[in-house]
């Protein structure tokens, strides 16, 4: 078990239904292309691979994925989309679970590797991405940029989403490199549930780090999966790591 926070069966009931927009072919279109040119011919693994909205319709571009999920929960959301056979998940966190085989990707989208809530488990992340490549395999994530800009001194959050149906923002601790999302949800009785989640943010020059920590170096980054060029302006990027040969 890793420092990641565990998805509850509630939440991974609700999560499909809540990241629509997400799994919209504006969204996913881009993001499918751009990690099946990545793998190639060979085998594609996702770390927190959740409820499938990247793995699914990846598979089903005749990409072979395989996936690691921490939480059963979200692993069983995904299940009744795909079998076992034709979509393999193992349950661990994306640190130290090893998958049989050899990949020509691995990725992880969606912010996701600030679940793991800290520096070394970050770094056991990427060698365990490494561990899993082929010699000139990738490695690929997706990760928004810290929105420290928007913090003048003394104020502690910065909001992310102001909709009719949802309201988040975020709060820091600048020293830990801790971020807690912050979520208040209306559902169709016009009640708020709250939620909240932590997570450790790092700059994309600390990710560079890691990677060469395990044996990997930078290929690309860019903006967003369209391959838009990556600035100081950027919300996001999207950075490809190489295993050498």
């Amino acid at each position: 078990m890793t420092s990641s926070e565990l998805w509850t069966r509630a939440t991974a009931d609700r999560y499909d239904a809540e990241e629509t927009e997400l799994s919209s072919a504006a969204v996913l279109g881009p993001t499918l292309a751009f990690l099946a040119d990545l793998a190639g011919d060979g085998r594609a693994l996702e770390f927190a691979i959740g409820t499938g909205r990247v793995g699914v319709p990846l598979r089903e571009r005749g990409v072979p994925v395989a996936g690691i999920e921490l939480s059963e929960h979200m692993a069983a959301v995904l299940r009744r989309k795909i079998d076992e056979d034709t979509l393999p998940v193992a349950i661990g966190d994306m640190a130290t679970t090893v998958v049989p085989g050899e990949f020509t990707l691995v990725y992880l989208v969606y912010n996701t590797i600030t679940n793991l809530l800290t520096q070394d488990e970050q770094v056991e992340c990427f060698r365990n991405a490494a561990r899993h490549l082929e010699p000139g395999g990738r490695f690929v994530i997706e990760l928004g940029v810290p929105p420290l800009r928007f913090l003048p001194p003394g104020q502690v959050a910065v909001p992310f989403d102001v909709s009719e149906q949802h309201l988040g923002f975020d709060t820091f601790d600048l020293v830990e490199q801790i971020l807690v999302s912050h979520h208040f949800t209306r559902d169709s009785d016009d009640r708020y549930r709250r939620g909240n989640s932590r997570h450790r943010y790092a700059w994309p020059a600390e990710l560079d780090l890691m990677a060469r920590i395990a044996g990997l170096e930078l290929e690309r980054r860019v903006a967003d999966w369209d391959g838009a060029p990556f600035t100081q302006d950027s919300v996001k990027h999207i950075s490809v790591w190489r295993k050498p040969t």
